[in-house]
């Protein structure tokens, strides 16, 4: 078989239904998209420049937040852009890559809630231990495999889906997902292979899924020991499993759609499930983080209330000592 692929653009059927109400999501998406961008670099910044931010649970907050970026830059720019344009066309090769921009980006969101999960399992089950076994060398370890293995499988992914024979053009989505790429394959095209890597990262990430519950489980054990435990649990692990929650119920919602879901939903409708994972996490995550964490809403209060006076203000460390602090709002 000819590997030699036919189809040179993509276009993108999704944003069809919006043609009578463009310049007024035009504005929304823009204003929706700048926040987003404001909240997550604001985050960001905050964690690289106050020292008492460099430990391991708000380093990798920083990450989680820079992943956001990566991952709403992946879609809000380009749809914009169609959004202003007559014509909704993707270049083959632009395709792929927000293929592999959006799904790396969602796989890597769920790398990092483990990896947090894991940080909030030796902070509080096993505190003596944890400056020991959370070092600085750990931690890179951790953010790395949290990024270079989302980017490593859906790298695999894309190479296999830019080797078929395409003989459609038209994805019924507002971006491109390598999924309905393959679908797009001629019917003497063997995407066995792509089958096979889609599985296995779908397995892989169930193992993240199970991973979590099972800290979890150990953490609740554990705080429900002791009211100082269950003050760190609400205290740091509230916002985690708030993010956890809302990342697995919009993506069950996409992936089951996607694969099972009737075409004969009102295409706005589809497109708001398919959305969801760009629209609520990207925005909701730093803002949850940013209010629950008490060291992070100091700081941000500090920023509004510079001319207050130093007030005493209690907060629970990481690993989970309490401590009175006197910090300039």
């Amino acid at each position: 078989m000819d590997n030699v692929t036919v189809v040179r653009t993509f276009t993108l059927l999704g944003i069809n239904e919006t043609m009578n109400y463009r310049s007024t999501i035009f504005a929304l998406t823009l204003l929706y998209y700048s926040v987003i961008l404001i909240v997550n670099i604001s985050l960001v910044t905050i964690i690289v420049f106050d020292e008492n931010l460099h430990e391991p649970m708000y380093i990798l907050l920083g990450s989680f937040c820079v992943n956001g970026l990566y991952g709403a830059s992946g879609f809000y720019p380009r749809f914009l852009v169609d959004l202003l344009s007559s014509t909704q066309e993707i270049s083959y090769e632009g395709c792929l890559l927000q293929s592999f921009v959006l799904y790396s980006f969602a796989c890597c969101e769920l790398s990092i809630l483990a990896v947090m999960a894991y940080d909030r399992y030796l902070a509080i089950c096993h505190p003596l231990h944890y400056c020991s076994l959370m070092t600085k060398t750990r931690l890179r370890q951790l953010i790395c495999f949290s990024w270079l293995t989302p980017f490593c499988a859906f790298s695999i992914n894309i190479i296999l889906t830019s080797r078929l024979k395409l003989c459609g053009y038209q994805i019924k989505k507002l971006f491109c997902v390598n999924w309905l790429i393959v679908q797009l394959a001629c019917s003497d095209t063997n995407t066995l292979s792509n089958n096979i890597i889609s599985y296995a990262i779908i397995v892989i990430y169930v193992l993240h899924g199970i991973f979590i519950i099972w800290t979890y489980m150990h953490l609740i054990r554990t705080c429900a020991r002791s009211k100082e435990d269950r003050v760190k649990f609400m205290q740091t692990c509230v916002p985690h499993v708030i993010s956890l929650l809302l990342f697995l119920v919009v993506m069950f919602f996409d992936l089951m759609y996607m694969r099972f879901g009737s075409r004969d939903l009102h295409q706005s409708a589809q497109n708001f499930i398919g959305m969801e994972f760009l629209l609520i996490p990207p925005f909701l995550n730093p803002l949850i983080y940013g209010f629950k964490l008490g060291k992070i809403r100091t700081r941000i209060l500090s920023l509004f209330f510079l001319k207050r006076k130093m007030t005493p203000t209690f907060e629970v460390s990481l690993n989970g000592n309490s401590m009175l602090t006197a910090r300039s709002q």
